[in-house]
């Protein structure tokens, strides 16, 4: 069996949990995962991990994102997009300048709160917030800090904006989509959704589950080029992956991509001058 990632192309209309299943198919594999779930109705970037592949998925999570979205100006649902229940309409009004929709784009530039949608998988007290929200229970959610480095307009439409976001993790469009509404007074929901990138996982090098092979899928250390490199020494493998400490004179860092003579050996972090293995091939 073959591990490593591919760079799926998710299709509108597929859950996450639907594309993994479907490689899982193709694949004749049983350990198959995904990286930052997509809602079923936007499409793009999905990396998805086969066979060890999977223990590396975690490191993926603090991965910048590009997303672009359309958002649909007049009305608002509850769910954030137009699966959902309209809840305010505004049928004549008239659309924002190129100079006023710039200017509220830039307010959301940088460290902002936000409040998740409550048709989210974010938990509640042990349940998912879908589940709670589909059976008309009253919750509230959380807010949260989320950072987002840059928003561009690329286009204007008669009733809508389409937009290109740079962000860091659990950033909500959907969210985004309803507080630049409302930061223009007006109801604004998220109607179209593509993720550009996740890390190195860009669109342009994505495929589709139609042309899926064993060429597509990538090398676990080609996926984790965000992690700094470590350059282990050879009579220091046997100790890493043994899980026994190597003394390093470097300061503290998180995590690193272990490498020796070319090889991927797992994933490291130093602490107190000491390097120790946290995942392994």
């Amino acid at each position: 069996m073959k591990d490593g990632f591919i760079n799926l192309n998710k299709i509108s209309g597929m859950t996450s949990h639907d594309a993994v299943n479907r490689v899982r198919k193709i694949f004749s594999v049983k350990k198959v995962g995904h990286a930052g779930t997509l809602d079923p109705q936007a499409s793009g970037v999905l990396p998805v991990a086969i066979g060890r592949a999977t223990k590396f998925i975690e490191y993926l999570k603090d991965c910048d994102k590009i997303y672009r979205a359309e958002i649909l100006f007049g009305v608002a649902t509850d769910s954030g997009d137009l699966e959902g229940k309209i809840i305010s309409r505004a049928d004549d009004f008239q659309m924002p300048a190129v100079e006023e929709l710039n200017a509220a784009l830039k307010n959301f530039i940088g460290e902002i709160e936000q409040t998740p949608p409550k048709f989210s998988a974010i938990k509640i007290h042990g349940r998912k917030a879908y589940d709670l929200a589909r059976k008309n229970l009253d919750f509230e959610m959380p807010r949260r800090l989320v950072k987002i480095f840059n928003i561009e307009l690329v286009a204007l439409e008669k009733n809508s904006a389409v937009i290109e976001i740079s962000c860091g993790k659990g950033t909500y469009i959907r969210s985004l989509a309803a507080d630049l509404g409302a930061s223009l007074n007006l109801p604004a929901t998220l109607k179209n959704l593509i993720r550009l990138r996740v890390g190195d996982f860009d669109l342009k090098n994505s495929v589709t589950l139609d042309e899926l092979g064993d060429k597509n899928i990538l090398p676990i250390e080609d996926c984790l080029r965000h992690l700094p490199r470590f350059e282990l020494k050879e009579n220091r493998i046997k100790a890493f992956l043994n899980g026994l400490p190597t003394t390093i004179h470097a300061a503290d860092e998180k995590f690193l991509r272990v490498m020796s003579d070319g090889k991927f050996l797992g994933v490291g972090r130093i602490e107190c001058n000491e390097l120790r293995a946290s995942k392994i091939m």
